[in-house]
């Protein structure tokens, strides 16, 4: 097995452990990103109005989207992330940089290796969560779409692909912007310990790997929370003036939020986010290093 299949695979593994530990925790703080202000009072109030009108269940609402699409992007994520970091290697191998095999990578090559992570994975995460969110934020009285493939058709013959790519700069900035500090955190706080210990990558331990993931989880979201809130304000706005569009752009959003709803608007459902966080990026981080250990042995 190459190593870009193994790092491809190793990834899914991450993107499903990822969705089923923080689905729960992500309808939460889009219910609370993209409701009029003044509906819930806090999180605990959104959370117990779900599961009385909705029942548990609707903590799941829209999962499939995310545990197909979420473990692709995931995957494209480790596997831009490790390509990059080898093509780093090699040229700090060539000038005699970065201790054996160059893998030292300095934590400019780490930030560009996760932009570039970010990026690529943004092609694939943007209509996902579009998706995911549309469905996530629907009533279930008359509901617009019954599943992901039919919002996906009707929202396709209305609006065409720029339909499904709705949002697709701001995610794109969230992505590299978010990405890029992700992994420098993460990849930095490995480099630590095996530097401490003088121990490899795979001696690690697998509850080391939960703590640097939910690390750099924090470190991601204390970057690109407010970049968030507008793009989920922008996945959930109509399409058109007649179908209910509020925002005509990314910045006439911040601009209107901002107007209307003050500074508070931007980290509006950040509870559930610092709750979900360390638990959801501690399962990827530690489903990639387990699932790559195990294929290293096939």
């Amino acid at each position: 097995m190459s190593k870009t299949v193994k790092d491809l695979t190793a990834g899914t593994v991450g993107g499903i452990a990822q969705v089923l530990v923080g689905q729960p925790f992500d309808i939460v703080k889009v219910r609370m990103q993209t409701a009029p202000k003044g509906t819930y009072t806090g999180m605990v109030q959104c959370a117990g109005g779900i599961l009385k009108n909705e029942g548990p269940l609707a903590f799941y609402k829209g999962t499939l989207t995310p545990l197909l699409g979420i473990g692709v992007c995931v995957s494209i994520q480790f596997g831009a992330l490790e390509w990059c970091k080898r093509y780093f290697a090699t040229q700090n191998a060539a000038k005699g940089l970065g201790g054996p095999g160059g893998t030292q990578l300095s934590g400019d090559q780490l930030f560009v290796a996760g932009v570039t992570a970010g990026l690529a994975n943004g092609l694939v995460s943007g209509p996902v969560e579009h998706i995911r969110i549309r469905l996530q934020t629907q009533s279930n009285v008359n509901p617009t779409y019954t599943g992901p493939y039919d919002a996906i058709k009707k929202i396709y013959s209305s609006h065409g692909i720029a339909g499904i790519y709705k949002g697709q700069g701001v995610t794109f900035l969230r992505e590299a912007t978010g990405y890029g500090v992700y992994f420098l955190t993460y990849e930095k706080l490995v480099q630590w310990e095996m530097a401490k210990k003088g121990i490899k990558r795979d001696q690690i331990s697998p509850l080391n790997a939960v703590l640097y993931g939910a690390t750099a989880g924090y470190a991601l979201w204390a970057v690109i929370y407010p970049i968030d809130m507008i793009k989920s304000r922008m996945q959930t706005d109509g399409f058109s003036p007649s179908t209910g569009q509020k925002y005509k752009s990314a910045v006439d959003c911040v601009r209107t939020v901002w107007r209307t709803e003050g500074v508070g608007a931007f980290t509006r459902g950040l509870g559930p986010t610092l709750i979900r966080s360390p638990f959801a990026n501690g399962a990827t981080f530690l489903g990639f290093e387990m699932a790559n250990r195990l294929l290293d042995r096939l």
